[in-house]
C-alpha cells in the first residue's frame, strides 16, 4: 500500500512539473504569435498614406488610383465597446445608387496599407463606393487586448462596417461586396459565412484550415508543433479566444454558391499558395465552381503590384458582375 501511495505522489509531481512547463510554453507561444502592433507594423511610409496620397511598393505610380474626396468615420462593431475607424470614399457620380465594396487589411497592417488603398482606388475609379477599415487592435480602431483572434472575433467588426453601409449610406445588401488580403481575406470569408446577405467576396492570399495554418505558423517561428494544444488552451484561459471555433475553410462551405473570387501568388513565403487550392476545392464541393487565379511569381499580397492593370480589370469585372454597375 505504501508503495502504491508513493507511486501516486510521484505521478502527481511529474504531472505538475512537466504539465506546468508544457502550459507555460503554450502561454509563451500564444503570447508571441497573437501580439498585434496597432501602428501598421511600424511601417513609417504606410502611416503617411491616405486615400488622396499614398505610395506603392518599388516606386510604383499611384496617381491613377488616388481618392481625393473621402471622410474619416467611426463605426460600431457588432461587439459592444468596439469602435472601428474607417475611410469612406463615395462614388464620384451618383453614390446613392452605386454599389459598395468594403476592404480589409492583413495582420499587423491597417487601412493605410497600399494593399488596401490600391484596390480601393481601382474600385472607386470604376464607380464604386469604397469603405476601408481597421480591424480591432489595428490602426485607429479600438485596442481591445492587443491580440488578434485569427478572424474569429474580427469578423464582427467587418459585419459592423457592413451594417453601417446599409443603415447610414442606404446601400442595399445585395449591392455590397467584401474584399480582404491575408488575415483580412480569412476574416472576410468568416464574415460572409456568418452573414447570409453578403453578396460577393474577393479573397487575396488568405489561409484555409486554421489547424494547418497554426502548424505552419509554429514552424515558421521555430516552435515545435506539439505545443499547439497548449497554446490553444492558454489562449482560451488568458483571453477567452477560441481561434479554432471557425476557419475560412468551414466558412466557404457555409457560403455555398455565392460569388467568391480566390487569388494567390506562387511565390508566397508567408502563407502557402496551397491554401487557395484548398479553399477552391471546398467551394467546388458545395457546388460553387471557383477556379483560383494563381499569379506566377507573386509573393504575399504582391500580385496587385506586379500586374496592376490585369488585377484591376478582374477586380472591377467581378464586382460589377455580381453587385451591378
Amino acid at each position: 500500500m505504501r508503495r502504491k501511495w508513493l507511486l501516486a505522489v510521484i505521478v502527481v509531481i511529474v504531472v505538475l512539473v512537466f504539465g506546468g512547463g508544457y502550459l507555460a510554453a503554450g502561454a509563451v507561444v500564444y503570447n508571441t504569435l497573437t501580439r498585434v502592433n496597432p501602428d501598421c507594423n511600424n511601417r513609417p511610409d504606410d502611416l503617411d498614406n491616405a486615400p488622396d496620397a499614398f505610395d506603392l511598393p518599388n516606386d510604383g505610380d499611384a496617381s491613377a488610383y488616388l481618392m481625393p474626396d473621402y471622410e474619416t468615420v467611426s463605426i460600431p462593431s457588432r461587439d459592444a465597446g468596439i469602435t472601428i475607424s474607417a475611410w469612406y470614399v463615395p462614388a464620384a457620380e451618383t453614390p446613392e445608387s452605386a454599389p459598395a465594396v468594403l476592404l480589409v487589411h492583413g495582420l499587423n497592417s491597417c487601412k493605410q496599407a497600399p494593399s488596401v488603398l490600391l484596390p480601393g482606388g481601382m474600385l472607386h475609379h470604376a464607380g464604386f463606393n469604397v469603405l476601408m477599415m481597421d480591424m480591432r487592435d489595428h490602426g485607429a480602431s479600438t485596442v481591445e487586448d492587443g491580440r488578434y483572434a485569427v478572424g474569429t472575433e474580427e469578423y464582427r467588426d467587418v459585419l459592423g462596417a457592413w451594417d453601417w453601409l446599409i443603415a447610414e449610406q442606404g446601400i442595399p445588401a445585395e449591392r455590397i461586396g467584401l474584399f480582404g488580403v491575408s488575415l483580412g481575406a480569412a476574416t472576410m470569408l468568416i464574415a460572409t459565412g456568418a452573414e447570409p446577405q453578403v453578396a460577393a467576396v474577393w479573397e487575396d492570399s488568405g489561409f484555409a484550415d486554421i489547424q494547418v495554418a497554426l502548424d505552419a505558423e509554429l514552424a515558421r517561428n521555430g516552435y515545435p508543433q506539439f505545443l499547439a494544444p497548449a497554446g490553444l488552451f492558454m489562449g482560451r484561459l488568458m483571453s477567452g479566444d477560441n481561434v479554432t471555433a471557425i476557419s475560412p475553410l468551414q466558412a466557404v462551405q457555409t457560403i455555398g454558391t455565392r460569388p467568391l473570387f480566390i487569388t494567390h501568388g506562387t511565390a508566397d513565403r508567408r502563407l502557402s499558395v496551397q491554401y487557395a487550392y484548398d479553399l477552391a476545392a471546398a467551394a467546388n464541393a458545395v457546388g460553387n465552381p471557383v477556379e483560383p487565379w494563381i499569379i506566377d511569381g507573386a509573393d504575399h499580397v504582391q500580385g496587385m503590384f506586379m500586374i496592376t492593370d490585369d488585377y484591376a480589370a478582374r477586380l472591377v469585372a467581378f464586382f460589377t458582375e455580381h453587385l451591378g454597375a
